[in-house]
């Protein structure tokens, strides 16, 4: 891949440019490889972070998510033979990244088999479950102590104390796991109620299926060559400074999906009986969690000029240009709930942390040369009818500029503004 300095083009083969476009505008389900671990909300495409992955970089590069979510960026790159970082606020967001990356050994994934065959047998309502006391009194039952629900809880119960009995951290993580997406099915935004029998059912199923992906990594790994994959819990702003960080090569790519400015995501929370939140995934995680939405999503959608969004994606995407060099290619999904306004705010947020645009010459001839992905099925859009701006997605390129963002600014009259809020934040220990 060659970076035009002079007209701002990333310079790619046409039929790699085709393949990038083709991916980032793919229908395709997530699935494959850990992919299936968890549905996290507004979740990255794999077939896009693979393509990504593919066009700007070469086996043992490093990679980079720093808003890694469900960790997609992470599996594509660890599955191509490249080392990668990812970075997040969220505890249950390390959590499924780490799992979905885990390398498990033949003897390791012979003992989950085993126990994929005998986890439906744990669910038993006549039988006690563990009493997770210190999250019931944390308020991490919330909207469960409905009396339809007391079944439902206590067989989430006693599959977390069945994973318990995996022994290793490594092998109980994944057995939480297994029962983090089974609870997630039976109870995220569901109109009908799942009955104990089909979660019995969906137990032993996800498992299986999850095994089978990690049967699918190990492989892909054993064919493209180990690296090595770091899962950060912290805010990306102030990253440069990070003992993790600091010295390690520039990433060849950055991928990612930040927070959408506007859109409301509800990345910590599932939804039962209707809209009423809930805490329960960080507790079938083992993970602490006691922040608002606002904490993931960078902003409160309650303020509409959403200063709080920009200068956080401020203060994120600075640090990432401190790590990049010349080389590192910034490639983004993102959408809005109002590009008309956003996207220029956008743009000029990521030229003042010295991110300079690219754009793919194959798209010349549309509407403004940027690459758009329709997204008509996902959870912000769901019960919303007709197209809306909340339901295109947008692909971004960028590069370091070659000169600093104050001596862009000055030069085109207008003074870099000072933000304390962009240096220096980090997520709460």
């Amino acid at each position: 891949m060659y970076i035009s300095r002079n007209n701002r083009l990333v310079q790619l083969p046409d039929d790699a440019q085709d393949a990038l476009i083709a991916a980032a505008r793919s229908s395709a389900p997530v699935r494959g490889l850990t992919h299936g671990f968890y549905k996290y909300p507004a979740r990255f495409s794999p077939v896009f972070a693979r393509a990504a992955i593919q066009a700007f970089t070469s086996p043992g590069d490093l990679v980079l998510d720093p808003h890694v979510g469900g960790g997609t960026t992470l599996v594509e790159a660890l599955a191509a033979g490249r080392e990668g970082m990812g970075v997040d606020i969220s505890t249950l967001a390390e959590f499924v990244s780490t799992v979905k990356c885990r390398i498990y050994s033949e003897a390791e994934l012979d003992r989950l088999e085993w126990w994929s065959d005998r986890v439906a047998n744990a669910v038993d309502i006549h039988r006690p479950s563990i009493a997770l006391t210190d999250y019931e009194e944390l308020g991490y039952y919330k909207h469960l102590d409905h009396p339809d629900r007391w079944r439902m809880r206590k067989a989430i119960e006693q599959s977390i104390a069945s994973a318990m009995k995996l022994g290793t951290p490594r092998l109980v993580s994944f057995g939480r796991c297994v029962v983090l997406r089974s609870a997630q099915w039976a109870l995220d935004g569901r109109s009908k109620q799942a009955t104990i029998e089909d979660f019995r059912r969906v137990l032993t199923e996800t498992s299986k299926d999850m095994l089978q992906g990690a049967r699918e990594l190990r492989a892909a790994v054993k064919a493209n060559g180990r690296h090595g994959v770091t899962v950060l819990r912290r805010s990306t702003a102030g990253i440069e400074h990070d003992d993790d960080v600091r010295g390690m090569r520039a990433p060849r790519l950055v991928v990612t999906s930040p927070p959408y400015p506007g859109v409301h995501v509800l990345y910590h929370r599932w939804q039962v009986d209707g809209r009423k939140e809930t805490p329960l995934p960080f507790m079938i995680a083992n993970k602490l969690d006691g922040s608002g939405a606002s904490y993931y999503t960078m902003g409160d959608r309650k303020n509409p000029r959403l200063d709080n969004y920009f200068a956080n994606i401020k203060a994120s995407m600075s640090s990432v240009a401190a790590i990049a060099n010349k080389d590192t290619v910034v490639v983004q999904m993102i959408a809005f709930s109002d590009a008309r306004k956003q996207l220029p705010r956008y743009l000029e947020a990521m030229e003042a942390c010295g991110l300079t645009e690219m754009m793919l010459p194959v798209l010349k001839e549309e509407a403004d040369g940027r690459l758009w992905r329709s997204v008509p099925g996902r959870r912000w859009y769901s019960m919303q009818r007709g197209e809306t701006p909340g339901s295109q997605e947008l692909v971004l390129f960028h590069r370091k500029a070659t000169v600093s963002p104050s001596q862009l600014q000055v030069h085109r009259g207008h003074p870099l503004p000072t933000n304390p809020a962009a240096r220096g934040q980090s997520a709460r220990a």
